[in-house]
């Protein structure tokens, strides 16, 4: 079996001897290209020998082989280009196919929601919502594909009808949300919706329907942090949630709310502390169709895992790291080569995706056997069958946008009867007739306002493809920018895993500074970013997503001039913009914990730290390595008053 030549593929187990029987089993997950050429090579100097040959040591390696695998390629879209787009106002965050249902839901970062109805060929506009006054964080659909939520930075959650495409109810929290999810099986009763805040460890359970604004049921003990994602499995009855320390959790959302019985019995026996071990986030868990299998994408590291979900045992570990990208591009083993100047563009498209903001749209998806693996990458959306480990189609390869966000419909038979894979896979003009699909694979893009559709349709024209049904948020954008309204504040305070620091704010003496900090506190810019760099009797510096002191930018999407005003560096707990030099502010920030008078006229004076000064002196004290923590110090989040 060999890897893709356009993924790295990880072996779960890092074993670095391999046994006979482990080649005899199949068991070995990667077979490396040095390996292929020893063996030629080998094979090639046999010829010199003389007299017979020696039976071999070792029987040949029987490739992996997935039953039926040009039938369920044949149900995946054809087109590596896409067929068409929609469009939003503003950027389109999420993509959600209802199952049973049929309809595709889109949602934008402005709190729009939008309905589709899948129809013959195609889909139609059916209804929009304005769901949010503010940025959509999390969306969920039921397993039954009836019902339909989204939760925003407003502190609601919107409910919905999806066959009726009808706004059901509404609840309002006292915190705001970070995942949602149902977690009830097909055809329950109730239908039960979990919730995490951004600032808490709890889950709380509230009752789909909305008749109530009180949880049923609030789960403490699960986690000790805030948790970031809750996926459910219909066909275990159990949900998955992971934390922003990188640990998973198995529940049943009933009960006693612990881990079910038809799971692993030890968590030691499974790969769930993956990510606590390699310090990475997950920001994306899907669950397979058949339930078998959980797939995962996760930050820094942007490692795509696929786990068993009985056993918890990592399955297959696919690397799109950027170092494994570029070392792919410059040794020419990618499946795609691409010119210094486009692959230099795609590579800075990439790293954007470091932002916060950005993270929770990233997702995998499986194709409904279960068998295909699709992401979005830097050479486009790749569909991976895991038993063979080999790409089978890449869509939108030459395309100019970024696949995030995806989901995929893949259609059911128009004659509806009992059609087994045997029969699907047979020469029978008849059946192929009443199983003719119409697959569309949905996409986001990176930054863009659209919504692209992957389908079988070849005859594509470029000039018609991008269909105008929303008028251009930004046709006067100067106006626009002058009419909204600024973002400021007097006072915020940094939640930090040491603790709070309270900073007063001076809008007066630094507008646009004060603006850049609220703004990006307010969406969550700042949040999980570390302090990287402190130095005892100077100063603490943070405000970096890339966490080394190189990454970051102003809402503005650009540097920002200087504000110098008659506030010195002439008492420690100032509160300053960091810079590379004159005019070159972006969002990072540092605190000072000594008089620095030397810094004055040189960086933007925009607060001063009035409580936790303790919280600031145990950050200034923590050990160091080379300027940096060796204890990630971070901050959770920033509220504004």
């Amino acid at each position: 079996m060999t890897a893709p030549k356009d993924i790295a593929v990880t072996s779960p187990a890092h074993l670095s001897k391999r046994s006979r029987s482990e080649f005899e089993n199949g068991d070995n997950p990667v077979i490396q290209e040095s390996d292929r050429v020893g063996a030629r090579e080998e094979e090639s100097s046999s010829d010199d020998d003389i007299g017979p040959a020696l039976p071999s040591s070792m029987p040949k390696k029987k490739r992996r082989k997935l039953p039926y695998e040009k039938l369920y390629i044949s149900a995946l879209p054809s087109s590596s280009r896409y067929s068409k787009s929609l469009m939003h106002k503003d950027q389109v965050s999420f993509v959600t196919m209802t199952p049973f249902t049929d309809f595709l839901i889109t949602a934008s970062i402005d709190g729009v929601v939008k309905f589709w109805k899948k129809v013959a060929v195609g889909i139609e506009f059916v209804k929009e919502f304005r769901a949010h006054a503010g940025e959509i964080k999390s969306v969920s659909v039921s397993p039954d594909g009836r019902s339909f939520a989204t939760a925003g930075t407003d502190k609601t959650i919107k409910i919905f009808d999806v066959v009726t495409f009808d706004l059901l109810a509404m609840l309002q929290l006292e915190t705001t949300p970070k995942s949602i999810c149902w977690v009830h099986r097909r055809g329950a009763s109730i239908p039960l919706l979990a919730v995490s805040g951004e600032n808490g460890h709890v889950i709380d359970i509230y009752d789909g329907r909305g008749e109530t604004q009180v949880p049923i049921r609030t789960i403490t003990s699960l986690h000790r942090s805030s948790v970031i994602l809750i996926a459910y499995n219909n066909e275990y009855d159990c949900a998955i949630s992971a934390d922003e320390n990188g640990m998973i959790e198995y529940w049943r959302p009933n009960g006693n709310y612990e881990k079910p019985d038809n799971v692993f019995q030890y968590k030691s026996s499974t790969n769930l502390f993956e990510f606590k071990k390699t310090k990475s986030l997950p920001t994306s868990i899907t669950i397979s169709p058949s339930g078998s299998q959980f797939a995962t994408f996760s930050f820094p590291d942007r490692k795509i895992r696929v786990f068993d979900f009985g056993t918890g045992k990592l399955h297959r570990t696919y690397d799109e790291s950027l170092a494994t990208i570029t070392d792919m591009q410059q040794a020419g083993t990618a499946l795609q080569k691409l010119e210094d100047v486009e692959f230099g563009r795609r590579l800075a498209v990439e790293r954007e995706l470091e932002n916060p903001t950005l993270q929770n749209r990233i997702n995998v998806i499986f194709d409904e056997s279960s068998n295909f693996i699709i992401y979005g990458s830097i050479l486009g959306t790749k569909a991976v069958n895991t038993l063979t480990n080999r790409v089978v189609r890449v869509f939108g390869k030459e395309e100019s946008f970024r696949s995030l966000n995806l989901a995929l419909y893949q259609g059911q038979p128009q004659k509806k009867g009992v059609i087994t894979i045997s029969m699907a896979a047979s020469a029978n003009p008849l059946l192929q007739e009443a199983e003719e699909r119409d697959p569309m694979l949905v996409s986001t893009g990176s930054g863009k306002v659209r919504f692209y559709m992957f389908t079988n349709d070849e005859d594509i024209s470029k000039s018609e493809r991008d269909v105008q049904n929303e008028k251009p948020k930004h046709l006067n954008a100067r106006q626009q920018i002058e009419a909204k309204p600024v973002e400021s504040g007097t006072a915020a305070i940094l939640h930090t895993t040491y603790g709070d620091i309270h900073i007063r704010l001076f809008p007066e003496a630094a507008p646009k500074a004060v603006e850049n900090f609220v703004t990006h506190s307010k969406n969550g810019y700042y949040n999980n970013t570390i302090f990287h760099r402190v130095i005892r009797k100077f100063m603490i510096q943070c405000g970096d997503p890339l966490g080394d002191g190189t990454g970051g930018e102003s809402i503005w999407g650009k540097e920002f001039e200087d504000e110098f005003s008659t506030l010195r560096h002439d008492k420690a707990y100032t509160v300053s913009m960091a810079n590379a030099g004159p005019n070159s502010n972006g969002s990072q920030f540092f605190i000072t914990t000594e008089k620095t008078p030397w810094l004055d006229k040189k960086h933007t004076i925009f607060g001063r730290a009035i409580q936790g000064l303790d919280v600031v002196h145990r950050i200034e004290n923590t050990r160091v390595y080379k300027e940096k923590p060796e204890e990630d110090i971070k901050i959770v989040n920033i509220d504004i008053t």
